[in-house]
C-alpha cells in the first residue's frame, strides 16, 4: 500500500478533532465563563532513507533524505484570554477582571470556575446558580472577626438574623441662650438603645452657671446618672465639655448597661435668641432582620444588610490561581479542576498574589472570537479535503498498478 494513503488518512482523523474543537467553541460562544480551546498539530516522525555523508578529501557532503509519515496532535489547551464583563444589575452576579477562579466545593472534592451567578439555596448555602455547588471561603466567627490563615469551607449564611446596636454616642445642636440668667435652665430629652435594641429615654438639664459656663445633667429616668460643664468662648463657640460623671442609663432586662456613653456637644452655641438645643443623631439602632445580601466590589467581602440600617461583613469569598491553568483538567458546567500539569491552587484574597478584583454585578462572558473560529473552521475544512484528495490519488496509482496486469 502507498505510503501516502496512511499519512493522508491519520490527517482526516486530526482535522476531524479541529473541526470538532472549533464546533464546540462557536456552540459555547454565549456560554457564561467559558474559555475557548485551541489546537496545535505537530508532525510526525520521519523515515530516514538515506543518512547522508559529511565531507570528504575528494568530496562534499550530502544530506539525509527522509520522508515524512503526517502528523500528530499536539495539544488541545483552553485560552484563558479575559472575556468581556456584560452587566446583570443584579449584585450576586460576579465576574473576575484578571487572573484568578471561584472556588466552589462538593463535599472533599473542589471545582474551579470563572462563572460566577451565586444564589442562596434554602439552607444559607451560597451556591452556583446552575450547578448548585457551594461557594468557598472564610466565615466570620460568632465575635465577627474574620481569619484568613484557617481552611477555606463554604460560605453559609443566617438569613433570620436579628441585630441590634447599643447606643455610644449622642451628637447635640442647636443653641443655649445666652439671654438666660444664670441660674436658669433647659431641659431637653434624648432616645438612647441598649444591646437588645430598646428604646430609652432620658432627660438632660442644663444650667447656666456662669457667664460662658453651662454644666449639664442627666435627671430621668430614675437611676440614671451622668454630669459635666460645658464651656463657650466669647464667641458663642464650643470650647469643652468636661465630663464629671460619666453617663449611665438602665438598661431593659437581659441587656447589657449603658455605660459611658458619650455626649458630644461640640456643635452646640451659645448665642442671643430662644434655646434649640437637640439630638441630632446618635448611633444606636432598634432590632432589625436581614433584608439583603450585598458582595462588596473588588474584595468580595459577604456583608449581610438589616432593615435597621446595619450592615455586618460575615464572610469573605476566596479566590484560587494556577502557576499553569491550562493544565487544568475541564469537567463541563464551565468547571475545571486540578490537573497534574497546573500545580498547586494558590488560595487568598481578590487583588493579591496576582489574583484579580471581584466585579459585582456583572457576568463574564465567553471568550470565543467568532471571527477566528470561523476562519479555523474554513482551515480545517480545506486541510481535510486536501488529505481526502491524497486519499483519491493515491487510490487512482494503485488503480493505474492493478491495471497493469490487462
Amino acid at each position: 500500500m502507498l505510503r501516502s494513503m496512511f499519512t493522508a488518512i491519520s490527517a482526516l482523523n486530526l482535522h476531524q478533532n479541529y473541526l470538532d474543537v472549533v464546533a464546540n467553541n462557536l456552540a459555547n460562544a454565549n456560554t457564561t465563563g467559558f474559555k475557548a480551546s485551541r489546537v496545535l498539530f505537530h508532525d510526525q516522525f520521519s523515515q530516514l532513507m538515506n543518512p547522508g555523508a559529511s565531507p570528504s578529501s575528494t568530496l562534499g557532503g550530502t544530506n539525509p533524505i527522509q520522508i515524512g509519515l503526517g502528523l500528530q496532535l499536539g495539544f488541545i489547551s483552553p485560552i484563558f484570554t479575559q472575556g468581556m464583563l456584560q452587566s446583570t444589575g443584579r449584585n450576586m452576579d460576579l465576574a473576575l477582571q484578571g487572573d484568578g477562579f471561584f472556588i466552589y466545593g462538593r463535599g472533599t472534592q473542589r471545582n474551579y470556575s470563572r462563572e460566577g451567578s451565586i444564589a442562596m439555596d434554602s439552607e444559607g448555602y451560597l451556591v452556583n446558580s446552575s450547578t448548585g455547588l457551594r461557594l468557598q471561603g472564610w466565615q466570620a466567627d460568632a465575635a465577627g472577626n474574620l481569619d484568613f490563615n484557617i481552611p477555606i469551607g463554604d460560605i453559609r449564611l443566617n438569613a433570620n438574623r436579628t441585630l441590634a446596636r447599643a447606643t455610644n454616642t449622642v451628637n447635640y445642636g442647636g443653641n443655649l441662650s445666652a439671654d438666660t440668667a444664670i441660674g436658669g435652665s433647659v431641659t431637653t430629652t434624648m432616645g438612647v438603645y441598649d444591646s437588645l435594641g430598646v428604646l430609652h429615654t432620658a432627660s438632660v438639664q442644663f444650667t447656666r452657671t456662669a457667664a460662658n459656663t453651662w454644666t449639664w445633667q442627666v435627671t430621668a429616668p430614675t437611676g440614671a446618672t451622668g454630669q459635666g460643664t460645658l464651656v463657650f468662648d466669647g464667641d458663642g463657640h464650643y470650647v469643652s465639655n468636661t465630663v464629671g460623671t460619666a453617663v449611665s442609663i438602665p438598661a431593659s432586662p437581659g441587656a447589657n448597661p449603658i455605660n459611658n456613653l458619650n455626649l458630644n456637644l461640640s456643635s452646640a452655641t451659645m448665642l442671643s435668641g430662644s434655646s434649640s438645643i437637640t439630638v441630632q443623631s446618635q448611633d444606636g439602632l432598634p432590632t432589625g432582620t436581614v433584608s439583603d445580601v450585598y458582595i462588596s466590589p473588588n474584595d468580595g467581602a459577604i456583608i449581610l444588610v438589616y432593615s435597621n440600617g446595619m450592615r455586618e461583613k460575615v464572610a469573605q469569598i476566596a479566590l484560587a490561581r494556577f502557576n499553569n491553568p491550562a493544565g487544568l483538567i475541564h469537567v463541563g458546567h464551565t468547571s475545571f479542576q486540578q490537573g497534574l500539569n497546573s500545580g498547586e491552587p494558590e488560595i487568598g484574597l481578590p487583588g493579591t498574589g496576582g489574583r484579580g478584583l471581584v466585579a459585582a454585578g456583572y457576568l463574564e462572558a465567553s471568550n470565543v472570537d467568532m471571527a477566528q473560529e470561523f476562519t479555523n473552521m474554513i482551515l480545517a475544512q480545506r486541510g481535510f479535503q486536501a488529505s481526502s484528495r491524497v486519499i483519491t490519488t493515491s487510490d487512482e496509482i494503485l488503480q493505474e498498478l492493478v491495471n497493469l496486469k490487462r
